[in-house]
């Protein structure tokens, strides 16, 4: 089962959908430069790449038909005013598309948000096109610094963790290991975490920080 998310603020607000796009396509490429050269004639001047883009057309539904993957989900109108006060905030969101085939966890720009009804029952039909957002002046930090911060972190980690509302293996990787992409290495932690795909606020698993490497983080 592939989950899309949409997440603001480092996590502070988050919306999954409940009907998960059919199909997406996440578009990609490079900056070419056509130059005429004496005696060669057009070439092309391969430069960056170019920001990455995707569509998303799905619904929200007004009730569970069969199709939802999670039930008590938002209604239309608060997922469509969520969105909206996201793109207004001028301030780019995360698209985090998971599964067991696919990880995708970009920084993104609501570029288009376009929403309708039909006939019939209440659900609120939409696509989403989102652009890739770069953030500027970022420090990164040194070699040295995140062998520190993983050694450290392997042995002074959280002796067990508690589920909170909302959590996916990708945000308790996030909170735990520091970064979300190392989902897969929360099977070292705890296997009944890793393998449990319905998990509930509350639930708490112990964490054995001994099975981990520092290629794990």
């Amino acid at each position: 089962m592939i989950e899309f998310w949409l997440s603001f603020r480092n996590g502070e607000e988050q919306l999954r959908l409940a009907v998960p796009p059919q199909t997406f396509e996440m578009q990609t490429g490079s900056t070419l430069t056509p130059v005429n050269i004496h005696q060669l004639g057009e070439v092309n001047v391969i430069g960056k790449r170019r920001l990455k883009a995707i569509s998303l057309s799905s619904y929200f539904p007004i009730r569970d038909d069969g199709l939802c993957q999670y039930t008590h989900f938002p209604t239309p109108e608060v997922s469509v005013k969520r969105i909206e006060k996201w793109r207004d905030s001028g301030e780019p969101i995360r698209l985090i598309i998971y599964g067991q085939g696919l990880s995708i966890n970009e920084a993104m720009a609501i570029e288009n948000f376009n929403y309708s009804q039909k006939h019939g029952p209440e659900d609120v039909y939409f696509t989403l096109d989102l652009k890739e957002y770069r953030f500027l002046d970022y420090r990164n930090p040194s070699n040295q610094e995140l062998k520190q911060r993983k050694l450290q972190l392997l042995k002074n980690g959280p002796k067990s963790y508690v589920v909170k509302n909302g959590d996916t293996l990708y945000w308790i990787a996030r909170k735990l290991l520091g970064n979300g992409k190392k989902w897969r290495s929360l099977e070292k932690l705890n296997a009944d975490l890793y393998s449990n795909h319905n998990l509930e606020p509350g639930d708490k698993f112990v964490l054995n920080w001994g099975a981990l490497r520092e290629a794990d983080l």
